[in-house]
């Protein structure tokens, strides 16, 4: 198993990231608490899912984890958490999901790898493409306090995750 808490402490990387809203976020930037949840693939109508995706442990789950984030988002802004979903998808593909979700958080793409390179995410491959495995940062003030990884149950995420941004607030 590849293990990435040796990140815990690690600022994040100062990288300027698009954004579905159209304007860069750079992680490194943010001040406060954060979470990134990285997530590998959003279905799209009319396009089928990558080459062996039903096959693959840990690819489905996406849409119901940005869906829980969705669902919680106001307890995650009522502890001044910025909250961003980021993967490899392009940011068109990304605007799509986001409006056919009516999402009010960003979601980031790293089609450059700046971010997930840097910190040497693990990926994996279907179809001669890249996924980011799915994970999930809680930073504070650019710093990585809490990696979440792996993620077994996506759709629970959103939920675990409030429980630490919690503490981390609280605790200061």
């Amino acid at each position: 198993m590849f293990h990435m808490q040796h990140l815990v402490g690690r600022r994040l990387p100062d990288v300027d990231l698009e954004a579905s809203s159209g304007s860069p976020v750079n992680p490194a930037k943010i001040l406060g608490p954060s979470v990134l949840f990285c997530y590998p693939y959003t279905g799209r109508p009319g396009h089928a899912d990558p080459p062996h995706w039903d096959h693959i442990p840990g690819a489905h789950g996406s849409t119901p984890q940005i869906l829980a984030y969705s669902k919680n988002y106001g307890d995650f802004r009522r502890l001044g958490v910025k909250l961003f979903g980021v993967s490899l998808l392009d940011t068109e593909w990304q605007r799509d999901f986001v409006k056919r979700n009516a999402l009010t958080f960003r979601l980031l793409s790293d089609s450059e790898r700046g971010f997930s390179g840097r910190l040497g995410l693990p990926l994996f491959e279907t179809g001669g493409v890249d996924y980011l495995q799915r994970l999930t940062v809680v930073a504070y003030d650019g710093i990585i306090r809490v990696l979440r990884y792996p993620v077994p149950e996506p759709e629970q995420d959103a939920i675990v995750v409030l429980d630490i941004c919690q503490a981390l607030v609280t605790s200061g």
